[in-house]
């Protein structure tokens, strides 16, 4: 029997007590599962929104600071020495912006180091389709040949996984077209600092090679998140009129749609303390009412001779019952619910999230609100039973 640990020769007692107020129990049991599920559900939806609100961001300004030179300028990759030395960078990483004509199309194309550029900035596997997003820049790495092309190019041309794609690109030297082959290797469809429309990604190293130029379009700056705007600052300092300078803290409230821009911190804070505290009062408030009703119950026993060792195990019995099938079942409504709610976010963002965005810490702490909250409840209810038998039927 699962009580006999707990309740030892009182455990059939104990069970036939349980079992008799089935219908209280069940009445708690639902209530925190209730609790659980908002407070949770809540606290990954706000999670996953934000989360999604900051990759917006980052895939708008291309990474936490970012520098955008000329179009008609040629910066060469070793450019990102004096950008590296500012305080506050983890890190830079050039990026390659070139045209290129497919048939009659003129496309961007990026040209990016598939080793690095993983490490300032964010890529999502919804940004790609034929495989995860590691998966295909390890492809760009290990063909410097290859190259992603949006679904709309695929469609026009219809390509299929490695086909060989011509592209005409300008020769630095003589300034003349020059076409250069690809291999077709997987479609992206968003990229930092890349438009909406049809684009290409390639691999760095051989666009140089067969253009003879290196140059870079951008650098990507990553800070960690931290002091954007005074590392734009310094950048702007360094290099003057000649590049554009932006931050994601001056895009952050701007890009995506009206509802994306949206600052929910505040009412985020209001709902997760609110559901906090509804999730401890519901387990504390419901188990008191519950050892109320059982005040009568406890009095006749300690007259009968129970001490609180014969006492305690009714209460527990109650208080774990209560709060492991609560917990349970609302831990498992949670995950359902906030699936629900972020699905509904694929009509707002784009790309829409990978997965939900879980935060732990919450969780943790929605679960030990209730735990204090029940173990509160069994303490106050075992000193209640420990008050003398008269006092008690007084309702003193």
């Amino acid at each position: 029997m699962a009580l006999r640990p707990l309740a030892g020769e009182l455990a059939p007692i104990v069970a036939n007590t349980v079992a008799r107020r089935r219908r209280s129990l069940a009445v708690a049991m639902v209530l925190i599962a209730l609790a659980v599920a908002f407070a949770g559900s809540t606290a990954i939806f706000n999670e996953t929104y934000h989360s999604q609100a900051e990759v917006d961001a980052l895939l708008t300004n291309g990474a936490d600071v970012t520098v955008t030179e000329p179009p008609a300028s040629s910066v060469p990759p070793n450019a990102a020495a004096a950008l590296r030395a500012i305080p506050g960078v983890r890190g830079v990483e050039g990026i390659q912006h070139r045209f290129a004509y497919i048939g009659a199309d003129l496309q961007d194309l990026y040209g990016v180091n598939p080793a690095t550029i993983g490490t300032v900035t964010a890529l999502q596997d919804s940004y790609f389709r034929g495989g995860t997003a590691r998966e295909l820049i390890a492809r760009l790495a290990a063909q410097p040949d290859s190259i992603l092309v949006s679904a709309e190019t695929v469609k026009d041309y219809r390509l299929q996984p490695g086909d060989t794609i011509n592209l005409r690109l300008t020769d630095t030297q003589s300034h003349q077209p020059l076409t250069v082959p690809f291999r077709y290797i997987g479609v992206v469809s968003e990229f930092p600092t890349a438009p909406k429309d049809s684009f290409f990604v390639a691999n760095s190293s051989y666009v140089s090679a067969r253009t003879g130029s290196a140059a870079v379009g951008a650098f990507l700056i990553d800070t960690g998140g931290r002091n954007t705007t005074a590392v734009a600052a310094r950048a702007r300092a360094l290099v003057g009129t000649s590049a554009v300078v932006t931050d994601i803290a001056s895009v952050r409230g701007t890009v995506g749609s009206s509802l994306t821009a949206v600052d929910l911190t505040g009412l985020t804070d209001i709902e997760l303390g609110f559901g906090l505290l509804i999730a401890a009062a519901a387990a504390g408030l419901v188990l008191m009412l519950r050892f109320g009703e059982r005040r009568r119950s406890f009095a006749i026993a300690n007259a009968l001779g129970a001490g609180p060792r014969q006492l305690r195990p009714f209460v527990a019995a109650d208080a774990l019952l209560v709060a492991v099938v609560g917990l349970g079942c609302g831990s498992a409504l949670l995950w359902g619910i906030a699936a629900m709610l972020v699905a509904l976010l694929r009509g707002v963002f784009d790309p829409p999230p990978n997965a939900l965005a879980v935060p732990w810490w919450y969780l943790a702490a929605l679960f030990a609100a209730i735990a204090i909250a029940v173990a509160t409840a069994a303490g106050v209810a075992l000193t209640v039973a420990r008050r003398t038998p008269l006092a008690t039927l007084r309702g003193r």
